[in-house]
């Protein structure tokens, strides 16, 4: 019996699932080259990197779950979260090194007059969300967590894409470009896979596909639209999709210009690989987005010390 191991810890998922859901998103894959002309695409010998990349990501925690008093004696479920963004920018002579970090900390509730909680560790902002009848009131607050750290990750990408106005540079965002779209000269960096976006004939190009060869570039609609391609990455042999990542880009741009946002992603991208004995999530987890992860982390305070001190402000109260 013939075998691959997945590098990837699954104790973060998977980088694949075992059976891609097949998306109902709208696909055009005559963007670049006609669908009979797909194959992989080669890195340009003419397309050199940036100078400058950022790179974005943000990282969150949850310090307790809490209950919070109604009026009428009963308790709303509530979570007290830490959360961080920031950017950490690769230069040509100045190596890795981190631009900003935006710590927030905050109450996530469906009390509409819930009010902040003061702790010795910092004080955690109240943030209302309605309650959802289709999902568990936690899951409902985890995705409310989750969007005030979308909203804090485009504070850090529109910060740094306003402080470097230059050509010269790239802005990698990790995850979906979803609402940051309009940032220039920014890509999302997609590293697992759910959906099935092309069809079997086509999606057979990505498991031929060699480190550093990408996909055309095709665009897909769903609630909104982006261009987007297939890049494999430098990994050990082993699954068809093994250390492939999908890249995406605005569909505002023209076509030349997502092909040459692709053409850079292919120079760009591979130098950041990361590899199995550093890394559990290797290659897709990029060393400089891994290092800005730990830098934010550090940066939530030691969470045995947080829990305490919500403990102590409980007490108070």
């Amino acid at each position: 019996m013939r075998f691959s191991v997945d590098p990837w810890d699954p104790t973060y998922g998977t980088s694949l699932d075992a059976e891609l859901g097949q998306s109902t998103a709208e696909v055009a894959v005559d963007i670049e080259v006609p669908a009979q002309q797909w194959a992989p695409v080669d890195p340009s010998p003419g397309v050199l990197p940036p100078a400058c990349v950022l790179f974005v990501d943000g990282v969150r925690r949850v310090d307790a779950q809490v209950w919070v008093d109604e009026p009428d004696g009963s308790a709303s479920a509530a979570l007290c979260a830490s959360y961080a963004a920031g950017v950490v920018c690769c230069c040509d002579g100045d190596g890795a090194h981190l631009l900003a970090a935006h710590v927030r900390r905050g109450l996530f509730t469906t009390i509409t007059d819930g009010a902040d909680v003061v702790t010795a560790a910092g004080t955690y902002r109240a943030t209302y969300t309605s309650g959802r009848p289709d999902i568990a009131p936690v899951q409902n607050l985890s995705l409310a967590l989750q969007r005030e750290l979308g909203d804090t990750e485009l504070v850090a990408a529109t910060a740094a894409r306003e402080e470097h106005t230059g050509s010269d540079d790239l802005l990698v965002l990790d995850g979906p470009l979803r609402g940051r779209q309009h940032l220039p000269r920014t890509i999302g960096f997609v590293k697992s896979h759910r959906s099935d976006y092309l069809p079997p004939r086509l999606g057979g190009v990505v498991a031929m596909l060699r480190p550093g060869q990408r996909t055309p570039v095709f665009k897909l609609g769903s609630s909104w639209e982006r261009h987007t391609w297939y890049l494999r990455l430098p990994c050990a042999p082993g699954a068809p999709w093994a250390g492939v990542v999908r890249v995406e880009c605005s569909a505002e741009i023209t076509t030349d210009a997502a092909v040459a946002l692709a053409d850079i992603s292919q120079v760009t991208l591979v130098r950041y690989a990361s590899t199995e004995y550093k890394d559990s999530r290797a290659p897709q987890n990029l060393y400089p987005i891994a290092g800005l992860e730990r830098a934010l982390r550090r940066r939530l305070g030691e969470p045995s010390v947080v829990y305490r001190a919500l403990r102590g402000a409980a007490a108070a109260a």
